[in-house]
């Protein structure tokens, strides 16, 4: 009954949560270390029982070894099948049919492409050209936040007024694929950690520091609802077991503006030391959960089912809502 965790840059969070598990599962004979990989045989029989993955998303054999490693038996938070397969463009698309309040959204296509692509050959014939942009900008309206659909930490984020600056941004982005998204001039923000998709724990946040706060979350009874329900809706869907969903709070309405965050920040000295304590303590918990009881079937995103386009009986409603007191 081993745990295992895979990280990259982190100091804080590794050992207290390994010491953690030690600690909680020591009763069920569940021990948590760092996970060890090197070369990876076809078949190779399950090393861990669960695996807290906070790192393939850099390094393409983690996430070769984490598809092997579900095949064989792991419980592997998050899943790699889906987080292979998702994108911000789309979990926006699926957010909307959800009934999530999001921002105006458009995918756009790259800047440039490999070199094997040929621009001026029939390689892109699919292809409109040149783009409508006041007509997408009239759609998303001014100003605008231009921002790639994969990926995060706040990298090519750009907020533009008008044509001139949408311009001037997009033809710097390369070849990342871009989104453009109605800006929220928002009154305030909330960042919620998410522990086997219907644990909430909402967080002031400021975005513009990219901090966390340490007070309390000043949310009427009526939008605090709403806010844990979205969250839920949203990690019931993408099937994240780990992760943060960030609203922006416009006259009284919570948009969903970022909540594709499979490997959310857990670092002490950033989150502050009260959430950090909290977020190695409800990690901990349901790693041991999952070693205990879990199902393959917990990882994966449920979006089909909710939508009644793959499920056999269609969503029938979520689970209980366990909303964490956000007090510092």
């Amino acid at each position: 009954m081993k745990i295992g965790l895979l990280c990259g840059r982190e100091h804080s969070f590794p050992p207290a949560f390994i010491e953690r598990v030690n600690e909680l599962g020591k009763t069920e004979g569940i021990t948590a270390e760092l996970a060890v990989l090197g070369g990876t045989p076809m078949g190779e029989p399950a090393r861990y029982r669960v695996i807290v993955d906070r790192i393939s998303h850099e390094v393409d054999y983690y996430r070769g070894y984490l598809k092997q490693a579900v095949l064989q038996g792991t419980h592997v938070i998050n899943n790699p099948f889906w987080c292979s397969a998702d994108d911000k463009f789309f979990n926006n698309a699926v957010a909307q049919k959800l009934g999530v309040t999001v921002p105006k959204t458009v995918l756009l296509p790259q800047k440039s492409y490999p070199q094997d692509v040929d621009i001026t050959s029939e390689s892109l014939r699919n292809l409109e050209y040149p783009l409508d942009w006041d007509a997408l900008l009239d759609f998303v309206g001014r100003p605008a936040i231009l921002k790639p659909f994969m990926g995060g930490g706040w990298k090519h984020v750009y907020k533009v007024n008008n044509r001139e600056e949408l311009l001037a941004a997009y033809d710097g982005t390369g070849h990342y694929c871009m989104m453009l998204q109605e800006f929220i001039d928002f009154q305030q923000y909330v960042r919620c950690f998410t522990f086997g998709k219907t644990e909430v724990l909402p967080v002031a946040y400021n975005p513009h520091e990219r901090r966390y706060l340490v007070e309390q979350v000043d949310l009427t009874p009526e939008l605090g609802t709403r806010v844990v329900r979205d969250t839920q809706t949203l990690s019931l869907a993408l099937g994240y077991e780990m992760n943060t969903v960030e609203f922006a709070i416009k006259d009284g309405t919570p948009y969903a503006i970022d909540f594709m965050n499979p490997a959310p920040d857990f670092e002490r000295d950033r989150i502050t030391e009260g959430y950090f304590e909290r977020v190695v303590d409800k990690m901990a918990h349901l790693v041991i959960e999952r070693a205990l009881s879990g199902s393959p079937v917990d990882s994966w995103p449920r979006w089909e089912e909710m939508l009644g386009l793959g499920g056999a009986t269609g969503f029938v409603g979520a689970p209980q809502v366990k909303a964490v007191a956000a007090a510092a």
